[in-house]
């Protein structure tokens, strides 16, 4: 079965990445930590069992861009809220199950989305959510259509992210895998430290 993960990526420049961290340790800081991070998660996920595949933003310079590895295909993530970039995300000319993860999370590893890709195996949909209220992975088995309403309305960067994205698939059969950190303030940074030196 082909299998994709796709890992929404912003290009790591002071100011327009990570600006909740940098408001609290620089823009430059943050940054060059979203920078590394990425790129020692995208090295730490590769895996025969999934392609993985970029969507960056912004949709030009993210295409040019010589920050992320050549290997890897890229796609832009075009215009809209993260929902709509999710969706168009969600309805790429791929086949099999497709997953979509933030670059922001340094406990990802390669256990953690093959559980994902499995767990689809008996659902529709599968989350990985945060502590935060929101969710630092999204799975779709793709077998059923796209609900139509999907991410309509979600609060996003609240508590109610993952509750609001439930309410638009009401149909869907969900399941859940680890709760894991992503890392937006000096205090996530904090938390997410000892697993990241662990990678």
């Amino acid at each position: 079965m082909r299998r994709t993960l796709v890992v929404m990526l912003k290009e790591p420049r002071p100011g327009r990445v990570k600006t909740r961290l940098g408001r609290d340790i620089g823009m430059v800081p943050a940054a060059w930590w979203f920078r590394h991070q990425t790129r020692a998660l995208l090295r730490r996920l590769r895996d025969p069992r999934w392609q993985i595949l970029l969507a960056v933003s912004p949709d030009r310079e993210g295409l040019k861009s010589r920050v992320w590895p050549g290997y890897l295909p890229r796609v832009p993530q075009g215009r809209g809220n993260l929902g709509d970039r999710m969706a168009r995300a969600f309805q790429l000319p791929v086949k099999g199950p497709v997953c979509i993860i933030g670059a922001d999370i340094p406990g990802i590893h390669r256990h953690h989305i093959m559980h994902a890709f499995k767990t689809l195996g008996q659902s529709d949909a599968v989350f990985g959510p945060a502590p935060d209220g929101g969710y630092w992975l999204i799975g779709l088995k793709r077998t059923r259509p796209i609900p139509p309403d999907l991410f309509v309305n979600v609060r996003w960067s609240s508590e109610h992210a993952l509750a609001d994205t439930l309410g638009t698939m009401p149909d869907a059969r969900v399941a859940y895998i680890e709760k894991l950190r992503d890392v937006d303030t000096a205090h996530d940074l904090r938390m997410t430290a000892p697993k990241a030196r662990a990678t």
